[in-house]
């Protein structure tokens, strides 16, 4: 499931590849979506918003009449207004992303009212940076009113066009059922560079398999726990024991920052972090295809928000 980039140098004249870095505000729907065209989680969904903290990579293979096609969707961190230490370091993977990208798509949830100004943060940097974009609302199956979606598409070109013009296309979509997706996928298609892939063809993504467990960890820990908590912690593999009949052993570690966040997420005699535990072996399962026999500790380390340590495991710059 991971890979370096591959540096041959021979190209078949039918290839071509390229970046397309998805952003957005938080919860705008990005993971959603490079999930669904790879048609694999790669990177972790909850209804929270900040979910996403480092770029993550989807990989996509697609034949055309031109050829064969590798996009490599850069899912982002939500971009916002940042307070904290990781939320520049998140706000900057995010950009970073963005920044030697063949396409960029903004998404925008379309159920929102208004634009927020996440976005027209966002907007008023690609004009700064000088980045043409695609405008992908999504979450249309949430809007009932068609008029609603027109409104939202002028409020949004009347934003970006002052002066030179900023959106080159804009797609109405679904990430969650997937309707407009495939058009989407089939135009960013066909504006692929001519070149060799990166990739591996049967790869989906960049990340180790030691980061991902880490990350279905997190999902799950973010689905049981409210408030702020979820951004208090983090989830690292420690160890990662293959055995000869095919099944791993994972041993992970939650840090979280105070005592008392320590026994919220262990929960009433255990039962969170079971609960926890059991759904995230469960997945790892159908990830994996394979047993998993998996392990979670919760250790408190008040300072892990500041230690460089943990900004290299979750692939952020400790000062961007």
């Amino acid at each position: 499931m991971s890979s370096e980039p591959t540096t041959g140098s021979s190209m078949d004249p039918g290839t071509s590849c390229g970046f397309i870095a998805v952003l957005g505000a938080p919860n705008a729907g990005k993971s959603t979506l490079v999930n669904r065209v790879v048609g694999q989680k790669v990177s972790i969904v909850s209804p929270k918003v900040q979910t996403t903290r480092a770029k993550v990579l989807g990989i996509v293979m697609k034949e055309s009449a031109a050829g064969t096609a590798q996009m490599i969707f850069v899912d982002t961190p939500g971009i916002f207004a940042p307070k904290r230490r990781l939320d520049r370091a998140m706000v900057a993977a995010a950009w970073s992303g963005a920044g030697d990208a063949d396409q960029v798509l903004l998404m925008v949830d379309a159920s929102r009212k208004g634009v927020d100004d996440d976005t027209r943060r966002i907007i008023e940097g690609l004009k700064q940076h000088k980045r043409k974009a695609v405008l992908v609302l999504n979450k249309i199956d949430q809007v009932k009113e068609r008029e609603r979606l027109l409104a939202k598409t002028a409020e949004l070109n009347a934003l970006a066009n002052e002066g030179e013009e900023l959106f080159t296309d804009t797609f109405m979509i679904s990430a969650e059922n997937g309707d407009g997706v495939e058009d989407l996928v089939a135009e960013l298609c066909r504006r692929m560079p001519k070149g060799p892939h990166h990739y591996p063809e049967d790869h989906i993504t960049d990340a180790p398999q030691r980061f991902l467990a880490s990350e279905v960890t997190r999902e799950h820990l973010f689905r049981q726990l409210h408030d702020e908590i979820p951004y208090a912690l983090t989830v690292e593999t420690e160890g990662w024991e293959e055995f000869k009949d095919g099944s791993v052993k994972i041993t992970q570690i939650v840090f979280v920052a105070k005592e008392g966040q320590k026994a919220i997420v262990i929960g009433k005699g255990g039962a969170r972090i079971k609960q926890v535990r059991e759904a995230t072996q469960r997945e790892l399962q159908q990830m994996l295809e394979r047993h998993v026999h998996l392990f979670i500790f919760v250790k408190v380390r008040g300072s892990w928000a500041e230690d460089p340590e943990r900004y290299r495991e979750m692939g952020l710059d400790f000062e961007p």
